[in-house]
């Protein structure tokens, strides 16, 4: 076995192994092996004895090699009479068998390992071969992974036919060298399609696959070739009423065979059963345990026998029909029995109807939603039986195992979600849950042994395909997602390979800005409605007249991407904009459009309070980003592509008020008494108006809008203004084409200080025949140049990002660790590890963690306000909740708990925002210097940022508030 370092060097991507690797060149060289000379490909030997999905591998690399080359390969069984790509499992191939009997290829590195495989050039591997290249797998689906992975490093994406990535020409593959895979990191990975209604049964049933009308066996082969392209090898089938049961069609089960797919099903469908479409109420009675066993039982019974020779997991346990709880209990005491009850009975059928001990059927029991009650309570699983936990539908596990549970023979697994129908609100449509946030979650599940399944949710696949490809790699090899800094990387590979290099570091940054604006309030949620029960759409928290305009800054962060997109799709080749359209461009449009429609419906709205005449122009507005939204679906579904795609996307899942043209009531009639108006930052009273305080050597700006009330013509000018103050404008006129300007102030701090230093000033703006005056404030604060990081109180709230502590203390075994690229400040303090028990309240002070913040403030009050914002994560285990302690001024330490419970209301309005918030009462008793110590109790609590609010004020919304750390030099 070659033991040199090699560099693999691919025509799409570059991957480095470390102690082994394979060379891919354009061309010959001494002792490598010809793969595609002259446009034509090695033959592909196989022996027809092998696994069918060998078979299958083989065939799907053959149409991959005519991409590539032009020439399709030929196939055969013959193993020695000239050079070829062998292909072949260990203990099922004879030419592989020979090459060990004769020790030209050496298996004990990947022998008995699970899906593992070795790629090998060789030089004369049997009498008649000058060279060989040798892919072995240690079982079948090992050799399938090793296939696709060659073809994915000569240039065939795993999306080239799902997103249509097109694949480069090459007339001359050479191949040299050694590479042997790890086993994957977590052994059943997959995805669960689910709320298929929308995009992949009418897609399926209309355009792809009429002649069932269905999601049938076609469809079935295409996601499962995706799959093993992936190295995944798990599915739940689709199961809503919309679509025939997985086993309605005789060719779906064959065709997973086919694949060697391993068929399971979610949490609400034991045994291999999709209860919407199978249980026939009418003839069969209720779904209930209690008072219709028998008929349960047999419905149980006849899939077990129909599927006894299926490689499948058994999902054990039992609820309603359709994603609801248990019928005919009464109590989590009843429910507990009765789940024990079947659980029995459920493993008897399966060692009735398997050749094999019940402990060797692989088995798992999800704890989803009600279920982790029953089994908190005190339900008895088997050891050997996985037991799945589950994200709380919005990406946060809402638990995980505890040491016992860790050491369990059946191990844990992982059931997440990127897609989700229900409340308090669906997120169907676009894609947007943070790899971040998948990346952190899935990385504590596989810390804490949860490493057995991993399921994705990812409702109709498309528009997921970068969060699958991102799960599934992760699923596959976590050691690499173990550092945060990795999101980055692998988001710019996926890019690049997919789309270009060149291209690839700018789409990915594009798309990372994508996911963390969708992390402040994903697209779906801007209506601010809800769901189950659900309710209208109404303004969103976005303050167009506070903290910069956040209305107006969330604009101008989408239209910044959106310039971006098009900028990319104007310089991308034209073999690619296909691809760019459904991997970046639809969905980056897709939710700047969606904010911009409720983001103008604010604005029209809100102004409108002002009698403002714009407001008409952003209710036409707000009505046009709706037209754009069917422009951009109608074109994903009719026109890229040539027409592959139509029916895949839905502009409107379930059809929510989300998603219909807003309805935008103002009136605008005459009211108005004046021709025009004025509004201040921060400020609603006319009055006296006064700008937000300005501080030193901040470069902050603060606004003030003029407008027009009716129309007509209007001249403005700014007068009397000091020469310290800078506006952006001092003159202008409104008219019907200009019906408001903006007008920014900012302050020049060295003239400041030659005017002396004034705390306050004036200037006049002059409207029309109307003279408002406008007060300005500037403040300074001193300190001494030890001091370091310190937050200063600037207009009445002090904002703190987590991660810019004035002094941090560790523990030996638990500390604040900084978590880089999640959270609306992008940069966590989270509390780890995330392996170990709690600490002990009772001696916080003296051995509890700790992160100081320093705070110099100008204001006095008895009614502050301390304002923790964080993750909204759920306790590690149920032995762990999530607290820290809070000291204000070397004060008693306050315990806070940032858990939640079922789906109240603070859950509901923590996973809309992805922020969950508490708050702590604090005295200012005097100016100056202020101490807030946070002490870690629970792991597992990730802080984000911290408000000081002093003074009665809306807080901002997302951040857009200065914050700014002092530093002092």
């Amino acid at each position: 076995m070659r033991s040199i370092l090699y560099i693999i060097i691919l025509l799409n991507t570059s991957i480095c192994f470390s102690q082994n690797g394979i060379s891919i060149v354009e061309e010959a060289e001494k002792g490598t092996f010809p793969l595609i000379r002259n446009h034509t490909p090695a033959r592909l030997v196989f022996d027809p004895n092998d696994a069918e999905v060998v078979e299958t591998a083989v065939e799907i690399f053959s149409s991959d090699l005519k991409l590539v080359s032009g020439e399709s390969p030929n196939l055969d069984y013959d193993y020695n009479t000239g050079p070829a790509v062998f292909i072949g499992t260990i203990g099922e191939s004879q030419f592989i068998e020979e090459l060990v009997a004769t020790e030209k290829l050496e298996v004990s590195d990947i022998k008995g390992k699970w899906e593992t495989f070795k790629i090998s050039v060789i030089r004369n591997p049997f009498p008649n071969v000058e060279i060989g290249l040798v892919i072995a797998g240690s079982d079948p689906r090992g050799t399938a992974f090793g296939v696709l992975e060659l073809s994915k490093s000569i240039g065939v994406n795993p999306y080239s036919w799902w997103a249509d990535v097109p694949v480069k020409k090459q007339s001359e593959i050479h191949i040299s060298g050694n590479y042997i895979s790890k086993p994957p990191s977590v052994k059943f990975r997959g995805i669960f399609l689910n709320d298929e209604d929308w995009g992949l049964q009418p897609w399926a049933e209309k355009t792809y696959e009429p002649e069932v009308g269905d999601i049938g066996p076609k469809t079935y082969a295409k996601i499962f070739e995706l799959l093993l392209r992936l190295k995944a090898n798990t599915i739940w089938p689709a199961m809503h009423p919309s679509t025939k049961a997985f086993f309605h069609y005789p060719g779906n089960p064959k065709m997973a065979k086919k694949y060697h797919i391993v068929v399971g099903t979610s949490h609400a469908e034991p045994m291999l059963r999709n209860n919407v479409d199978e249980w026939d109420k009418d003839n069969m009675g209720s779904f209930n345990y209690l008072s219709n066993k028998e008929s349960v039982y047999k419905y149980w019974e006849e899939r077990v026998k129909e599927a006894k020779d299926l490689d499948a997991i058994y999902t054990l346990g039992m609820r309603g029909i359709h994603d609801s709880g248990m019928e005919g209990v009464e109590g989590i005491e009843e429910a507990t029995t009765n789940l024990q009850n079947v659980l029995k009975d459920q493993r008897e059928l399966l060692e009735t109807y398997n050749n094999k001990e019940v402990t060797e059927v692989p088995q798992a029991f999800t704890v989803y939603k009600e279920v982790l009650d029953v089994y908190d309570h005190g339900l008895q699983l088997p050891e050997d039986v996985t037991i799945v936990w589950t994200d709380d539908n919005y990406g946060f596990i809402r638990r995980l195992g505890n040491k016992e549970e860790r050491a369990r023979k059946g191990g844990g697994g992982v059931y997440y979600h990127a897609s989700y129908w229900g409340r308090p609100h669906d997120y169907q449509w676009l894609s947007t849950t943070h790899p971040g946030l998948i990346r952190e979650e899935m990385m504590k599940a596989y810390k804490t042994n949860s490493r057995r399944m991993w399921i994705l949710n990812v409702g109709d696949l498309k528009p997921a395909e970068y969060n699958m490809q991102f799960f599934m790699d992760m699923a596959y090899d976590a050691k690499k997602f173990q550092d945060p800094e990795y999101v980055d990387e692998h988001m710019e590979t996926f890019y690049s390979t997919a789309l270009g290099e060149e291209e690839g570091k700018e789409i990915a940054g594009l798309k990372m800005e994508y996911y963390n604006l969708a992390f402040k309030r994903k697209p779906e949620f801007m209506g601010w409605s809800q769901t189950e029960p659900t309710t209208q759409i109404d303004t969103t928290s976005f303050d167009p007249f506070s903290w910069g305009d956040e209305v107006n800054s969330r604009i101008n962060q989408y239209t910044e991407l959106e310039k971006e997109v098009e900028k990319i799709k104007e310089n991308l080749d034209t073999t690619s904009q296909d691809a760019f359209f459904q991997l970046v461009y639809y969905p980056v449009k897709g939710a700047a459009f969606m904010n911009k429609k409720f983001l103008y419906r604010d604005l029209a709205i809100k102004y409108a309070s002002e009698q403002r005449l714009i407001s008409q122009k952003y209710k036409e507005l707000s009505h046009g980003y709706y037209d754009s939204i069917s422009a951009i679906t109608r074109q994903y579904n009719s026109e890229i592509s040539e027409g592959k795609w139509e029916h895949i996307m839905d502009m409107a899942p379930r059809r929510l008020p989300v998603f219909d043209k807003p309805e935008i009531s103002i009136n605008l009639s005459g009211e108005a008494s004046e021709v025009a108006g004025i509004s201040v930052e921060n400020n609603s009273d006319i009055k006296n108006l006064v700008l937000p305080t300005f501080y030193k050597d901040s470069d902050k700006t603060h606004f003030l809008d003029v407008f027009l009330k009716q129309i007509g013509e209007l001249d403005w000018s700014l007068k009397e203004f000091p020469g310290y103050v800078i506006p952006s404008e001092t003159e202008g006129q409104l008219n019907k084409e200009t019906l408001q300007q903006r007008i920014l102030v900012k302050v020049d701090w060295r003239k400041w200080e030659e005017a002396g230093e004034p705390q306050t000033a004036a200037f006049i703006v002059k409207l029309g025949e109307k003279e408002y005056p406008i007060q300005i404030k500037t403040r300074s604060y001193q300190f001494a140049k030890s001091e370091g990081n310190v937050f200063t109180e600037q207009n009445g709230i002090v904002v703190m990002y987590a991660e810019n502590y004035s002094d941090k203390k560790d523990h030996a075994k638990y500390k604040w660790q900084k978590l880089s690229g999640l959270g609306y400040s992008e940069n966590l303090m989270k509390a780890a590890p995330v392996t170990e028990e709690s600490l002990d309240t009772l001696e916080i002070e003296n051995n509890s963690p700790y992160l100081e913040y320093t705070i110099h403030t100008k204001s006095i009050t008895d009614s502050g306000e301390l304002i923790l914002n964080a993750l909204p994560t759920h306790p590690l285990t149920n032995e762990h909740s999530l607290r820290v302690g809070v000291q204000w001024n070397n004060g008693e330490v306050e315990i806070i708990d940032f858990r939640t419970f079922g789906r109240s209301e603070e859950w509901k309005q923590n996973v809309l925002r992805n922020l969950a918030r508490k708050t702590v009462p604090v005295e200012v008793s005097q100016q100056g210097e202020q101490n807030i110590k946070i002490y870690m109790i629970d792991e597992g609590v990730y802080l984000d940022f911290i408000y000081l609010k002093l003074k009665n004020h809306l807080l901002p919304y997302s951040l857009l508030q200065e914050t700014r750390k002092n530093k002092i030099n």
